[in-house]
């Protein structure tokens, strides 16, 4: 089920969710095979604890990684990825599940590897959704700030 905070923002902006069956979209290439589309338009989100213990979100094309010295480049410090535990305290959301959107007091960059893309799909908030928009509405809707960290 969708929580509440994202259905929110995805009324707010004319968005619908796709929804599957619990589970089966846990990682970008299931969400991908799921959905019908390529590995690359799935946004995965990832949240990172900076070394100044500060929580950023890298929304990133679901067929990339992030590259440790990128980020580190982008904000001066090093970062590593938040405990299944941390992930869920911090977002209200479990790997997996992820959202973009609906999260407060973190830093949020897109990274470029996503504009190439027609069509996108974060997750809405579980591992049993994606959010088919455009890049500009991922921008528009979280305020993210774009950037260049994948390898």
């Amino acid at each position: 089920m969708i929580p509440e905070k994202v259905k929110s923002v995805l009324e707010n902006y004319g968005l619908m969710a796709l929804e599957f069956e619990e589970g089966s979209t846990p990682t970008a290439e299931k969400a991908a095979e799921k959905i019908g589309v390529a590995v690359g338009q799935i946004a995965k989100s990832i949240l990172l604890k900076g070394k100044d213990d500060k929580y950023r979100m890298v929304v990133l094309a679901g067929d990339k990684k992030i590259s440790s010295s990128k980020i580190k480049k982008l904000t001066g410090v090093k970062h590593s990825m938040t405990s299944a535990e941390e992930t869920r305290r911090v977002t209200g959301f479990s790997p997996g599940g992820v959202c973009p959107f609906g999260v407060d007091n973190i830093e949020i960059f897109i990274d470029q590897s996503l504009e190439e893309y027609d069509k996108i799909y974060p997750a809405a908030g579980t591992d049993a959704t994606g959010v088919p928009m455009t890049f500009e509405q991922l921008l528009a809707i979280t305020g993210g700030s774009v950037c260049d960290v994948s390898s």
